[in-house]
């Protein structure tokens, strides 16, 4: 099997670092690794498989001469490096929002849209979180009876907007509960005016507000899952950030044209790639983000029939963000990208 020059870009944060996991645990075909991170983390040491890595900072030299580049960084790295790693060879996977809109740039979740990897002309976008645990349950739906509108709420880990916020609820909590005076300095998010504890708390702000009202985690899922689905339909949503850790819960209400029993959407979920359903009121089973932490699957349950409307699901999704939502999928695009053949061009 041949093997590949890969390079991670962003190795010592959050998504890094469960990326560099993931690339282990699946045994990516890698000939040479090279770590790539801030002038703050230069000379950090990093384990993988066995094998001790020191970080480097990242520049067009240090990328260049290789066939795939992770970039895990945020926006502002990948717009300056990722079009001149492309430029000089490499396929690029960017997790940042830098590319996702772009039209010359494929906007991928490998179980929905595989296809759309020819596309590419250097650059492959990774998907915002929230929207690749969605479509993994809302495209097998589609294909069955074709989604008119969704109505999506979100409850959003910590983890989704970094170590900070994780250490922030810890760190609150612990303050919390011994009746000291708590902080916040994160959330919503770093750079906000003004900040709110997440301990014992939700904050329905996901990122800045935009146009109508709506904050900008709000409309990545409007427009995304019409790029990764390839049309448009209703979708509205409020995205909210809960006291959890790790893995995004959604509640997904859907109309849609052809009417499907609680019966049938178990069905075609149960067959679904990368989905477990988890349904048995009886037995009280059903996703949380307990379950779905540290796992590759999304989860699903809470499968029951809209009562107030003709042709309505409404469906309990569970995902954990760092991996599918994140660093799996990256991985997944690369797997798939080798599987197809289409290396940068």
């Amino acid at each position: 099997m041949r093997r590949f020059k890969v390079a991670v870009v962003g190795a010592t944060g959050v998504v890094g670092r469960e990326l560099l996991g993931i690339l282990a645990e699946r045994d990516f075909p890698i000939a040479k690794l090279t770590l790539l991170a801030s002038a703050r983390s230069k000379g950090k040491p990093v384990e993988f498989k066995g094998e001790v890595l020191c970080v480097d900072e990242v520049s067009e030299d240090a990328i260049a001469g290789h066939d795939i580049a992770f970039f895990a960084a945020g926006a502002s790295v990948s717009r300056e490096f990722a079009k001149g790693a492309a430029q000089n060879g490499a396929l690029v996977i960017d997790n940042s929002s830098a590319f996702r809109m772009d039209p010359e740039v494929p906007l991928v979740v490998p179980q929905v849209n595989p296809e759309d990897i020819l596309k590419h002309k250097g650059i492959i976008a990774n998907p915002n979180c929230t929207t690749t645990i969605m479509v993994m349950a809302l495209k097998p739906i589609d294909d069955a009876a074709v989604v008119k509108r969704a109505v999506v709420s979100t409850y959003q880990a910590v983890s989704g907007a970094g170590l900070k916020a994780m250490e922030a609820l810890l760190h609150e909590s612990k303050a919390y509960l011994a009746g000291e005076a708590v902080q916040p300095e994160i959330l919503p998010f770093a750079s906000a005016p003004k900040h709110y504890q997440i301990a014992f708390n939700v904050i329905p702000q996901v990122d800045v507000f935009q146009d109508m009202m709506y904050t900008k985690e709000e409309w990545k899922t409007v427009h995304e899952t019409a790029k990764i689905m390839g049309r448009t339909f209703g979708i509205t949503a409020t995205t909210v950030r809960v006291p959890v850790e790790r893995s995004h819960s959604i509640s997904l209400n859907l109309e849609t044209e052809r009417k499907l029993t609680r019966e049938e959407a178990l069905e075609i979920l149960s067959k679904a790639p990368g989905i477990q359903v988890i349904d048995d009121p009886d037995e009280m089973l059903y996703p949380m983000p307990f379950s779905a932490g540290g796992t590759d699957l999304v989860q699903v349950g809470r499968v029951r029939e809209d009562n107030s409307i003709p042709s309505g699901l409404n469906l309990w999704v569970v995902g954990d963000q760092l991996r599918k939502g994140a660093a799996l999928n990256a991985v997944e695009i690369g797997e798939k990208a080798l599987e197809l053949g289409c290396l940068a061009r």
